[in-house]
């Protein structure tokens, strides 16, 4: 019996409900393994070696090495799983926050301090808000990726 679950019918959102969880376990537990040191350093060194070493899938391994942080999550990662990465990477959790969604890191930072996106039109699939589908992504740095 599959469960109801009201919630994915939220825009621009991925829960990590049960399900997300266990499709994504060994991606987040090879983000968990850049937190040594050494293990940064053998990923950096080959980085699809080091995934081979992994019980991840075929997808997964691919949005690592695509640095596809929306279809990592997708895939069953855990946003704070996946910071692991970005900052392997040298990023900030903002820089890799406003690649989610096109926006650059000044943008996605003004957008917080500004109280973040709106509810207004984004509280459920179809509403006409900017975190709905067909808005996305947004911000300079999206609108280059569409030129």
């Amino acid at each position: 019996m599959a469960l109801d679950k009201p919630y994915q019918d939220v825009p621009g959102t991925i829960i990590f409900d049960a399900e997300q969880s266990r499709k994504g376990y060994w991606l987040n537990q090879f983000c968990m393994s850049l937190m040594k040191a050494e293990n940064r350093e053998r990923f950096k060194a080959n980085e699809r070696a080091y995934l081979d070493e992994w019980a991840m899938t075929e997808e997964q391994k691919h949005a690592v090495l695509a640095r596809d942080l929306n279809w990592c999550m997708r895939t069953g990662g855990n946003i704070y799983f996946l910071a692991k990465i970005g900052a392997t990477d040298g990023k900030s959790f903002q820089q890799m926050a406003g690649s989610m969604t096109g926006m650059t890191e000044e943008e996605y930072r003004a957008m917080m301090i500004g109280g973040g996106r709106s509810a207004e039109g984004n509280r459920y699939i179809g509403e006409d808000g900017d975190a709905q589908a067909h808005r996305q992504p947004q911000g300079k740095a999206g609108q280059a990726q569409k030129d």
